[in-house]
């Protein structure tokens, strides 16, 4: 592919791929040893510099002194497209890839670059879903990727409220988004990807209450908007370097709340919240809050179909904020303790 220039001159080529390290060691990329496989090829965007945005938690931020193949925990080598394309063929071939996911920098020819992307992709004749997770488009722009063969699109919320998205990525930040207009493109892209085709991304941990939290998760449900869940990861050189992340067992609540919001067994209205905002009570009986934590289901990564996302947001020594795979009893019997429903 063809490097092309952007108006400020910089250099951006499509040429070239991130891969995050899980992927390339799935893809055969490079070596390595996995405790779980990525069943999702995540790639991303590469230029030379980092991104327009300033978000305070992404190590990619304009402003962020961390370095340039990070994004949260993970590694991101830099691969030729045209390296990666036939290993991610093999990969889908051999039935350990059952989706990619593009994540999106925000840089001017962003657009080009993720239908050059994808127009790749189908010449290889690869045949697999694709996701693209990416800054708020226009409603033309996101026709033009469902057109291209991109099957959902996730345009990160990241923050709960309007006075948390304005401190942590919005003008405050020194960034170019919107509460509104992100909001609204979430809804725009429904018209395009239709109920089952568009995602956001919510992070734990930013400032926010678990009812607050949870009231967000409740309007993306009632807008046919898939919520994802991720932690707040504190990483060297992001704005946001020297902030907490959330303790597991307020993770735990967000995510067994979550479950029963996304499945339609209970409503924020329903649930009962005590003081800070803390949840007291799911909306549902104790006995299918106790079936839904037995089921370890409510834990698992949540995101598109066929995305695990391993051990993103955790530390090598844990805790494990969203599993890859289906915990063992003994994770189950550790999460119960976490959320006070231990024997």
């Amino acid at each position: 592919m063809p490097i092309r220039k952007s108006n400020n001159k910089e250099q951006i080529s499509v040429a070239k791929i991130r891969v995050s390290s899980g992927s390339a060691i799935v893809l055969g990329l490079m070596e390595g040893v996995l405790n779980a496989k990525p069943t999702t090829a995540y790639l991303l965007t590469y230029i030379e510099s980092k991104c327009m945005a300033n978000c305070g938690f992404c190590s990619q931020a304009k402003n962020s002194e961390s370095r340039a193949d990070r994004l949260s925990r993970v590694a991101w080598p830099v691969f030729a497209t045209k390296q990666v394309l036939p290993k991610l063929r093999a990969a889908i071939d051999r039935k350990e890839i059952a989706r990619v996911c593009i994540q999106a920098l925000n840089y001017p020819t962003i657009l080009e670059d993720l239908l050059a992307l994808v127009k790749s992709i189908k010449y290889q004749r690869i045949d697999v879903p694709i996701s693209v997770s990416c800054q708020p488009l226009e409603k033309s722009q996101m026709t033009k990727l469902a057109e291209a063969g991109i099957q959902r699109i996730g345009i990160a919320l990241d923050a709960a409220t309007e006075s948390i998205f304005n401190r942590v990525k919005g003008s405050l930040a020194g960034g170019p988004y919107d509460w509104n207009r992100q909001r609204a493109a979430l809804l725009e892209a429904l018209e395009v990807f239709g109920k089952n085709g568009v995602s956001t991304h919510l992070i734990v941990g930013l400032g926010e209450t678990e009812r607050e939290m949870i009231e967000t998760i409740q309007w993306c449900v009632d807008h046919h908007i898939y919520p994802a869940l991720f932690a707040f990861t504190p990483i060297h050189g992001i704005a946001m370097e020297n902030s907490q992340p959330p303790t597991i067992n307020r993770y735990r609540r967000i995510q067994l709340a979550r479950y029963f919001l996304v499945h339609g067994m209970a409503r924020f209205e329903e649930m009962i919240f005590g003081e800070k905002g803390l949840i007291t009570g799911f909306g549902a009986s104790r006995v299918q809050v106790r079936k839904a934590i037995q089921s370890g289901k409510p834990f698992l990564t949540s995101g598109c179909p066929n995305c695990n996302r391993p051990y993103y947001n955790e530390k090598p020594s844990g805790p494990i904020y969203n599993f890859p795979e289906s915990p063992t009893q003994s994770e189950i019997k550790r999460i119960e303790n976490q959320l006070g429903f231990g024997d």
